[in-house]
């Protein structure tokens, strides 16, 4: 479940089959009932239960998704006993970022969406914090106040940029192409988008100092992502003379699939 998009499909034999999509519901009923059409559409009688991926600060204990999210209707109330009623099968529910990066040992996780989900894994354990916050790098500010999530989504960028230029029915992928041939003002955008996630990666690199940063998200496809990243955080990294911080930046192995292949290993985990 995305901001933008919610993805499905079914895992079966190892392997995720019958993908697809719809656009993200405007209110819960409306959630429920497109959730449900694709369960009917998908499920038989050997379907053991349904595995989501969600933004928001995910309680797994309670079943509730706590925090904030480009979704506000799905927080803070017994999301999954509502779901399990409504399949009639267990569901399981976790944090789309730490969906995309449950098994590596000292790493941190960005998917980059509607917003910023992240995951901090710690010793091959994902860290959730107190607060059930730990990860979620989409809040961290970095420029005059403005939150990572608002300066580097694609999304979020690609509406300031059709706002400015009076367009509609445009997404962050058009925000790319325009880029992609030749148009300047979109190439500036997109810089924008890149300096301020390498600022957050920079940010995050010196507070945990892991071994890995992943990259997931609609974005992991840009075959230049990792290059115009890595140039402007060893800017960073020589500006502030923290010469001896290295680190590995990667696409999610899986990228725009890892958070569904994650929310299946949770459901497997955990039901």
């Amino acid at each position: 479940i995305g901001g933008t998009t919610v993805k499905y499909g079914l895992y079966q034999d190892g392997s995720i089959e019958k993908k697809s999509s719809f656009a993200t519901s405007k209110t819960w009923d409306e959630m429920k009932e497109n959730l449900y059409q694709v369960f009917k559409e998908l499920s038989d009688a050997d379907t053991k239960g349904v595995a989501i991926s969600s933004p928001g600060a995910v309680d797994t204990e309670e079943g509730v998704i706590k925090g904030l999210s480009a979704i506000p209707y799905i927080h803070r109330f017994k999301i999954v006993d509502e779901l399990e009623a409504l399949f009639g099968l267990p569901v399981a529910i976790e944090n789309d970022a730490n969906c995309a990066g449950q098994d590596s040992k000292n790493a941190l996780y960005f998917i980059i969406g509607s917003g910023i989900g992240g995951a901090v894994c710690q010793n091959g354990q994902l860290y959730k914090g107190s607060s059930l916050f730990g990860g979620e790098f989409g809040y961290m500010i970095i420029e005059n106040g403005k939150t990572l999530s608002t300066l580097a989504s694609p999304v979020q960028v690609a509406d300031r940029y059709a706002k400015a230029h009076g367009l509609t029915d445009f997404s962050g992928k058009d925000l790319f192409d325009l880029a992609d041939n030749g148009d300047e003002e979109a190439k500036a955008a997109l810089a924008g988008l890149y300096d301020a996630l390498a600022t957050g990666i920079f940010n995050c690199l010196v507070s945990f100092n892991p071994d890995l940063v992943g990259i997931g998200g609609g974005i992991s496809v840009r075959p230049d992502l990792v290059s115009e990243l890595d140039k402007r955080i060893q800017k960073l990294i020589h500006d502030t003379e923290a010469n001896e911080l290295t680190y590995e930046l990667k696409i999610c192995q899986f990228k725009n699939d890892a958070n569904l292949l994650g929310a299946v290993s949770n459901f497997l985990n955990t039901k």
